[in-house]
């Protein structure tokens, strides 16, 4: 049980007031949602076809993009956490950048540098007729694009608030550096680690503006159930209130498995800079 800080009095109006009024602008639009859904259409609309193959390749698509997150993103983390290189400041600022950056812009960017014209595009294009641009494996690349960087920040924080002392006993030990990040420093960011495996997944399940503009909106190969509630929400409403429901309920069961200690974990690194 967490003991209780000095009293500092009572919490003044002026204060309490905005924060209710955030909070009310925050929950609104949500219960908003709930009480126009055609509760009683749910069934036919979740087994609908068009539904089930958005679902599907939402799903396939974005647990694709999180393994690939993964492979490529803990090293990524692990290294602007324990090494000091010229230019890390520079990497971090980088990986950032598709956090602000408005999805749109990022659907650009990628066409820029993978469609058929593009500074990696044109080469496999040429060379091995690889057009990657409005296929599945395009989503896949939207969503890693976007969702990287969730999972870098949570896993570095995370990294940074585990003690760097560990790791120097066990390289006095003669453990090496692999050995050490295999078995000391992954287990200990563990939490973290779960926490940006998780916030990848949902950010990559929610893309939409990337993903249209990178890989379109076809059905069966890349319209995901963002792209599905756009186009819904054009000719049947209803529809669009069902899906924006589903999507809704995963990221209740997002927030329901990061728990408050494995925020703690993930974050405590970054505030430590």
């Amino acid at each position: 049980m967490r003991a209780r800080g000095p009293a500092v009095g009572r919490a003044p109006v002026v204060l309490l007031l905005p924060a209710l009024l955030a909070v009310a602008f925050l929950t609104l639009p949500l219960v908003a949602l709930l009480a126009r859904t055609p509760w009683s259409q749910l069934a036919d609309r979740l087994t609908s076809e068009a539904v089930l193959q958005a679902l599907r390749l939402s799903v396939v698509t974005s647990l694709a993009a999180v393994a690939v997150v993964a492979v490529v993103g803990v090293p990524l983390a692990w290294a602007l956490a324990r090494l000091d290189f010229p230019g890390r400041s520079l990497v971090r600022a980088l990986v950032i950048v598709p956090l602000v950056l408005p999805p749109v812009v990022g659907g650009v960017a990628l066409l820029s540098a993978f469609g058929r014209r593009g500074l990696v595009g044109a080469p496999l294009d040429a060379a091995f007729g690889v057009t990657l641009p409005y296929t599945t494996a395009a989503v896949v690349v939207a969503h890693i694009f976007v969702a990287l960087p969730f999972f870098v920040l949570s896993v570095e924080g995370a990294l940074r608030a585990t003690d760097r002392e560990f790791d120097v006993v066990a390289a006095t030990l003669g453990a090496s550096r692999w050995t050490t990040f295999r078995t000391v420093s992954l287990p200990l960011a563990g939490p973290g680690l779960l926490a940006g495996l998780v916030l990848a997944w949902a950010r990559a399940l929610g893309e939409f503006g990337a993903t249209i503009t990178f890989a379109g909106n076809f059905p069966g190969t890349t319209r995901t159930m963002p792209n599905a509630i756009y186009v819904e929400l054009q000719t049947d409403p209803d529809a669009a209130l069902v899906l924006s429901v589903i999507l809704m309920a995963v990221s209740v069961a997002v927030l329901a498995l990061l728990r408050d200690r494995w925020f703690d974990v993930a974050v405590q690194g970054a505030v430590r800079r």
